[in-house]
């Protein structure tokens, strides 16, 4: 019996969190770390240890920018980052299909 390729899902992207704040940036464009802390609900150090791998993979750019008051960083983004996001819905929605056309969705 031939089986099916085994589905590998981006691990990076493949966490609760990351997936969240990819899909925010998709959405949004850029968002500063105040912004995103507060639209998520989450705490400085969980956003922050996310933004760090998300950063470090190259899914996501950050600029600071000093200006009035503390400096504010910036985030969005990456085009490769976009690339492997629209890939990983691509890929879920490929997980699920199967799933609604069972159930007749």
């Amino acid at each position: 019996m031939q089986g099916k390729s085994p589905v590998v899902l981006d691990p990076v992207l493949h966490q609760p969190v990351r997936t969240r704040i990819a899909a925010f940036l998709m959405a949004r464009g850029e968002s500063t770390f105040s912004d995103l802390k507060k639209a998520l609900a989450i705490t400085d150090g969980n956003l922050d240890a996310h933004m760090k791998k998300l950063v470090a993979g190259h899914y996501v750019l950050a600029r600071k920018e000093s200006g009035h008051g503390r400096p504010q960083t910036y985030y969005t983004m990456s085009a490769s980052g976009e690339e492997r996001f629209r890939r990983y819905i691509q890929i879920l929605q490929g997980v699920l299909q199967p799933i609604q056309s069972d159930r007749g969705d």
